[in-house]
């Protein structure tokens, strides 16, 4: 929701972060971020065009890392940015069947305080310890690229979520959705982390709140 500021928000951030992809040939770096970005903007126009929503309803922006991206959902969806990197994650494995070269995607997911700012380009823009936060659960040495690390105030998102929709809480019933116990960990300025890894027994694409529960796409 709004914070004290009109630029201020608390809001999901999701983060794709590519694997090993500073050690990758200049040419395959570029053809691997060029077929994934133009794959999850496929992906996503397709949710809208289910749920019948604007992008700007979905996503507040975007912030190239590189070797990937932030992508920060609009606060009125806080909670979703799990099912989402959820989603995220079960399209890299079309990717990974394109590219030999690709190894897969780690993706975090966390709650937190993001500020917009106007750009030297007049873009919109964001900062804030939500973005830096968010980087930090991709630290944890056990983290499996099958399942998306949740922060434990993105957890605690998701469940504030699913208490609202009831028919998500049931749809990731159906779609086996499974969590680990809370790992514990301090990232690399000492600061005490808590988050878990989340994964779907039976991946699929899941739509914003007002979508067509059904429509997935489907092992």
């Amino acid at each position: 929701m709004l914070g004290k500021n009109n630029n201020e928000w608390t809001t999901d951030i999701v983060l794709i972060d590519i694997i090993n992809f500073s050690k990758l040939e200049a040419k395959h770096q570029l053809e691997i971020i060029n077929f994934l970005t133009k794959s999850y903007t496929m992906m996503i126009e397709k949710m809208l065009e289910t749920s019948n929503m604007s992008l700007n309803n979905l996503i507040l922006g975007y912030i190239s890392t590189g070797d990937g991206f932030y992508c920060i959902l609009n606060p009125k969806l806080k909670g979703y940015g799990t099912i989402l990197g959820l989603s995220f994650n079960y399209f890299s494995e079309h990717i990974a069947k394109k590219y030999s070269y690709f190894e897969g995607l780690r993706i975090a997911v966390h709650t937190g305080k993001i500020y917009e700012f106007i750009d030297i380009l007049g873009n919109k823009n964001y900062i804030g310890d939500g973005l830096n936060d968010c980087s930090r659960y991709l630290e944890i040495k056990d983290y499996k690229i099958s399942t998306i690390m949740v922060s434990d105030t993105a957890y605690e998102s998701l469940k504030a979520f699913l208490d609202r929709y009831k028919n998500f809480n049931a749809l990731l019933m159906e779609r086996e959705f499974k969590y680990s116990s809370p790992y514990i960990f301090e990232d690399k300025h000492g600061n005490k982390k808590e988050g878990r890894l989340v994964w779907l027994r039976k991946a699929g694409i899941i739509n914003p709140p007002n979508a067509n529960f059904n429509s997935m796409l489907r092992r």
